[in-house]
């Protein structure tokens, strides 16, 4: 940790070294679908309309929209641009929506841990009770998928003080929740490396459409202005971009229109961009410590 707490040190973007991705890209985007499961009437929940008296239907049918019909469409039209998913995974979903999962796998999408349910929090577990749900989340995925996911994102990003050290102590390799820099960044004092790829908390359409209230326009105009900028900024350094959507907002058929224009948008500049998966990402920087070399107190 840092001094104040924070886990990983300072560095500014104008010291990094110049450098590109595989092929002479400069600037990796992957783009995660959050594929989420509910349990009705207990725990967290993501609403459209607030207030619904128990049951409440009207909400559970909304998100439920996306695990039968919005995540389908949202992971063809990325296929369609040559942009693999990231999956953002409760582990749920396996028994509550199987079909889904064997699409995600057939379109060569990465799974991340997500929880096991995103009616569920990290915060207010004890090391012990995360510890053992952090490796539940990888076990299962490792027993479905043939291997243990490299990633983590947590539900309704939530951390406890432990999380950090116990993600690395669970095999995980890399988080996807903090966005601190535009370039991966190792964080600090980790029982094993653990990679911080940059994750996008406002180009995504939970906490900025249904959180903030944005147009699916106005989302998917931030979706291109984000990446033109990113765009030209990488040409002195290798950058990440992340797009965040999920299955029941994005995948809503007004918006998925929006945000395919974004897409089109970005997939015109194929020749310059790496269409990725965190995994990639993270595996190129294990292996060009050139390019992204660990602080003081990060462990590569």
């Amino acid at each position: 940790m840092s001094g104040d707490g924070r886990p990983y040190g300072y560095s500014p973007i104008t010291t990094r070294p110049a450098g590109t991705w595989p092929g002479g890209k400069t600037l990796a985007l992957y783009v995660c679908v959050g594929i989420e499961d509910y349990r009705l009437g207990d725990g967290m929940t993501e609403d459209i309309l607030p207030g619904i008296a128990a049951p409440d239907f009207v909400n559970t049918s909304w998100r439920d929209y996306g695990n039968r019909v919005g995540a389908f469409r949202l992971i063809e039209r990325l296929e369609r641009f040559g942009m693999p998913a990231t999956v953002l995974l409760n582990t749920d979903v396996y028994d509550t929506a199987p079909d889904l999962i064997d699409a995600a796998r057939r379109s060569g999408a990465e799974f991340v841990g997500h929880g096991l349910t995103n009616s569920d929090t990290l915060e207010g577990r004890t090391p012990s009770d995360e510890l053992a749900y952090l490796e539940c989340v990888a076990e299962r995925i490792r027993l479905a998928e043939g291997r243990t996911p490299g990633g983590w994102s947590s539900p309704w990003l939530t951390h406890t003080e432990s999380t950090i050290g116990l993600l690395a102590e669970a095999g995980y390799d890399y988080l996807l929740d903090l966005r601190l820099d535009d370039q991966p960044v190792w964080l600090t004092n980790t029982p094993r490396p653990l990679l911080s790829i940059p994750y996008n908390l406002e180009i995504n359409d939970s906490s900025t459409v249904i959180g903030r209230g944005a147009t699916a326009r106005e989302f998917g105009e931030m979706v291109v202005d984000e990446f033109d900028e990113l765009l030209e900024a990488s040409t002195n350094a290798p950058l990440v971009m992340s797009i965040v959507v999920h299955s029941f907002v994005s995948g809503a058929a007004f918006r998925l229109r929006a945000l395919t224009r974004a897409l089109e948008h970005i997939a015109a500049e194929s020749d310059r961009v790496w269409m990725t998966r965190p995994r990639d990402i993270h595996r190129y920087v294990v292996d060009s410590p050139e390019l992204f070399p660990p602080g003081a107190g990060q462990r590569p």
